[in-house]
């Protein structure tokens, strides 16, 4: 079941004297977040009056906050979208969705495990599944990815020799 809410930052600091709050993004593009009207701050909706981006964080002004005493009260609260807020292309998940998912065998059928963390690298993502044994298992659509199913909370693998971390 997709979650109603996505985690995309937490509110760090307060940015200058004027009330901004600097937010830093959990791994998404900080133009990504800057792009939404309404954000969830510590659970609560806020529709944003201003957002920009300034080096790797974001910068909002938010009805309300008018001084930086005001900003540093919301330092860290974290700061959500609602997931269907968000558009993402076609086959492609938040974090948030992903986690959690059975992980099956394309192939047997076989249940390999639970999807507990998706581990961010350069040249593409990587799942940590955990069950009887522990897999990582690249996240390469038709390669290792066979289907995913966010209503279902289901993830087809294609396995191959080397993906249980136990295996030589």
């Amino acid at each position: 079941m997709r979650p109603e809410f996505i985690t995309v930052g937490t509110v760090v600091n307060a940015h200058g004297i004027r009330g901004e709050v600097k937010v830093n993004p959990l791994g998404y593009d900080p133009a990504f977040i800057a792009d939404f009207k309404t954000l969830y701050i510590g659970g609560e909706a806020v529709k944003i009056k201003a957002a920009r981006v300034h080096k790797n964080t974001v910068l909002l002004t938010l009805p309300g906050v008018e001084d930086m005493d005001a900003a540093l009260a919301l330092k860290g609260r974290s700061v959500a979208i609602r997931r269907t807020d968000a558009e993402l292309p076609e086959g492609e998940f938040f974090d948030e969705e992903l986690q959690g998912m059975t992980v099956t065998d394309a192939e047997s059928g076989e249940t390999l495990g639970t999807l507990r963390r998706v581990l961010h690298y350069p040249a593409h993502d990587v799942y940590e599944v955990k069950g009887e044994r522990e897999y990582l298992i690249p996240a390469v659509p038709e390669v290792f990815i066979a289907a995913v199913d966010a209503d279902a909370g289901t993830m087809a693998v294609h396995m191959q020799k080397g993906l249980a971390t136990d295996e030589d």
